[in-house]
């Protein structure tokens, strides 16, 4: 219904080089520009409210008490919807929300979507700021479709300590979440990701009341044996080959380039086992990749060029990974690393989840453009970079791998520090030193920005070189 492009990425405790769970996902939307902030919702408690939303009319009470929370929402609430998109609670929950995904015409004819439900634009909402755990929070969004309905297709991530779970609903009330295996990935890209089905492991297995009479009902299954969520519910068309396969086929050549496959294969594996320890880089590499070091890369000139649509767009508002680490205390665990930029050429700044606010310049993102707004700063970064690509793009290369060393130097020092403290004392420190961080960042990318404003002004067209002896 109202449903944007996404790439997706879930990465087990005992995949990651740390010990940490991952979920990541890039936000794309229709347009490059879509202006977001990021906040913080304090915790509430003995609230009154309905939340109603202004895409689809969805009307819900919400609950009297709420866990305080971070979101990532639109500035232009009452054009292009609410969509609180991503944040941990305090809880150190991860929710992402949602990777939009498509239910065929089979399924949808027995289960159409129900135009008032619950939508992506008002998901989070609903969600984040009441769950206590990455099973639990597939259990209660499971709750709120069977009470609402879906008006849409959604995957949705989650992450704590532990787990990482990842659902997808892909008719009015009908669903299926897996738990990715401690020692494995998975990527999804715009179509139904889950394949095999066990009903009878539901410690690894979530899914909606009556999904297999469903099936069996109005004979949805083509598989003689075995329940395929994907080949049941999912598409596999031609857009699927050039939109969607292609980057879980780019996904899965980074983290495992040892294997061969076929980037418009309908059958790429959704559980993979990487052939090295995944780090957060990593999935940020992915989530900023346009096909690199293939023929496919569309800064190329090759006849393929243009052929995929690449993970990392100029429509991407804001991509993240979503960090819970198990070497450090509970309370300085949980990081969000994120960009407003284009992910291929703008730094993931990392953002402790134990805050009671961010950095103005992330929290109060204008809708025209302004240097002094995070939002703007690393889009106008972004747009520099690859406006002269092959003359910046190794400028930019040098500035990432410069941010990713200061930036993992302010992450160690921050937990040193962070390890004396608690309570109060803690979250006020957290929230300090992430606008500290925000600040260096600042300024590391206003001087590269004057860099590139530079060095471009020596390659203009419009230039003739005047031999002083005529």
């Amino acid at each position: 219904m109202y449903e944007q492009a996404c790439t997706t990425i879930l990465v087990g405790k005992k995949a990651t080089v740390d010990g940490s769970t991952m979920i990541a996902r890039n936000d794309d939307t229709f347009m490059p520009i879509t202006p977001q902030k990021f906040i913080v919702h304090p915790a509430v408690h003995g609230r009154n409210e309905t939340l109603t939303s202004g895409k689809n009319g969805f009307t819900a009470p919400l609950p009297a008490d709420g866990y305080r929370y971070q979101a990532v929402p639109n500035i232009e609430v009452a054009e292009k919807g609410v969509f609180e998109e991503n944040g941990f609670n305090e809880k150190n929950v991860g929710v992402s929300s949602t990777e939009s995904v498509y239910g065929n015409e089979h399924t949808l004819t027995f289960d159409p979507f129900v135009p008032n439900g619950l939508a992506e634009d008002s998901l989070p909402t609903m969600l984040t700021p009441f769950i206590d755990s990455a099973r639990g929070g597939v259990e209660y969004l499971g709750q709120l479709i069977a009470k609402y309905g879906s008006p849409e297709g959604n995957g949705v991530l989650f992450n704590d300590k532990d787990d990482v779970w990842y659902m997808e609903i892909v008719t009015g009330h009908h669903w299926v979440a897996q738990r990715i295996p401690d020692d494995a990935y998975a990527v999804a890209a715009n179509q139904v990701a889950i394949q095999w089905v066990d009903f009878d492991d539901p410690d690894n297995f979530m899914w909606s009341d009556g999904i297999q009479e469903f099936v069996a009902e109005h004979h949805l299954n083509p598989d003689k044996e075995g329940f395929n969520f994907r080949h049941i519910f999912g598409t596999d068309n031609e857009k699927d080959r050039h939109y969607n396969t292609p980057r879980v086929w780019y996904g899965q050549r980074y983290f495992n380039p040892e294997i061969e496959q076929d980037p418009q294969s309908s059958e790429l594996p959704f559980i993979c086992h990487a052939a090295k320890k995944i780090s957060v880089a990593d999935v940020e590499f992915v989530l900023g990749s346009h096909y690199n070091e293939t023929k496919y890369d569309p800064f190329l000139n090759t006849p393929e060029a243009k052929k995929f649509r690449p993970i990392s767009m100029n429509r991407t508002q804001n991509s993240h990974v979503m960090q819970v680490r198990n070497d450090v205390p509970a309370e300085q665990s949980a990081i969000m690393w994120m960009t407003f930029g284009v992910p291929a050429f703008a730094p993931y700044l990392p953002f402790h989840a134990n805050v009671s606010e961010t950095d103005p310049s992330f929290a109060n993102t204008p809708l025209k453009h302004d240097m002094n707004s995070a939002y703007w700063l690393y889009r106008t970064l972004s747009m520099i970079v690859e406006s002269h690509y092959a003359d910046f793009v190794q400028d930019d290369i040098d500035y990432l791998k410069e941010c990713r060393i200061e930036l993992g130097q302010f992450v160690a020092a921050t937990d040193e520090q962070a390890a004396k403290l608690s309570g109060d004392e803690l979250t006020a420190f957290l929230t300090e030193q992430d606008k500290v961080m925000v600040a260096k960042m600042r300024d590391k990318a206003q001087a590269l920005i004057g860099q590139l404003v530079t060095k471009g002004l020596t390659l203009s067209k419009l230039t003739y070189n005047v031999d002083i002896n005529l």
